[in-house]
C-alpha cells in the first residue's frame, strides 16, 4: 500500500499495490500492521456499507464526538465519488479547512479519516457503493454533523447535490465554522 498525506494531519489517501498475473490483481485493502509501519495505527472493528443508486447523492458532512470519535477507511467499491474530510479538531492548525480525493471501483483508492474529522460525499455516478471499515464501532445516539454548504467551510463541491437527506441538508451552521 502507498500512503500519501494531504494537507489536513491524519488524513491519508491509501492506494494499493496489486499483485498482477494473468488471472487479474489481487490487492490488500486494509493491513493494520501495513498502516501501522506507515504511522497510521488503524485496526477496524467494524465494515459497513453505503448504497447509492442515484448520481448527485450528497451524504454528510458527518462525525461522532469526543468519546465516541471514530477512525474511517473509505472507499468506492462500485461507481465514483467526491470524498470529502473536514477538520473540526478545535486544536487542529487545520481547524475549519476541508479536502477531498475522488474514490471510484476503479482506482481503488481509499480515504483514512481519523476522529474529530467530518466525512461527506457526492456521488458522481449512479450506483455508488461506499465501504467503510471503522474503528471504534459505530454507537447510535451519538451522530453529529455540519450542513455541507456551511459558508465558513467553502467546501467547494463539483455539483450541488440532487438528492440529500433532510437531516443533512437542515445541519446549522457549525458555531466556529467562521472563526478560521
Amino acid at each position: 500500500m502507498r500512503f500519501t498525506p494531504t494537507s489536513i494531519g491524519g488524513v491519508v489517501v491509501v492506494d494499493i499495490a496489486p499483485h498482477e498475473d494473468a488471472r487479474g490483481a489481487f490487492a490488500r485493502l486494509q493491513c493494520p500492521e501495513e498502516f501501522a509501519a506507515a504511522g497510521h495505527p488503524f485496526t477496524p472493528v467494524q465494515t459497513s456499507l453505503s448504497r447509492n443508486p442515484r448520481l448527485g447523492t450528497l451524504r454528510g458532512m458527518h462525525y461522532q464526538p469526543t468519546p465516541y470519535g471514530e477512525t474511517k477507511l473509505v472507499r468506492a467499491i462500485r461507481g465514483r465519488m467526491f470524498d470529502v474530510a473536514l477538520d473540526l479538531r478545535r486544536d487542529s492548525p487545520t481547524f475549519g479547512r476541508w479536502t477531498a480525493a475522488e474514490l471510484s471501483a476503479d482506482n481503488a483508492r481509499a480515504l483514512l479519516i481519523p476522529e474529530g474529522v467530518a466525512h461527506g460525499f457526492l456521488t458522481l455516478e449512479p450506483d455508488t457503493d461506499v465501504l467503510y471499515q471503522i474503528s471504534p464501532a459505530f454507537r447510535p445516539g451519538h451522530e453529529a454533523g455540519v450542513r455541507w454548504n456551511d459558508p465558513g467551510f467553502a467546501i467547494a463541491w463539483p455539483a450541488a447535490p440532487a438528492l440529500i437527506s433532510e437531516r443533512d441538508a437542515g445541519y446549522p451552521d457549525h458555531p466556529r465554522s467562521s472563526d478560521h
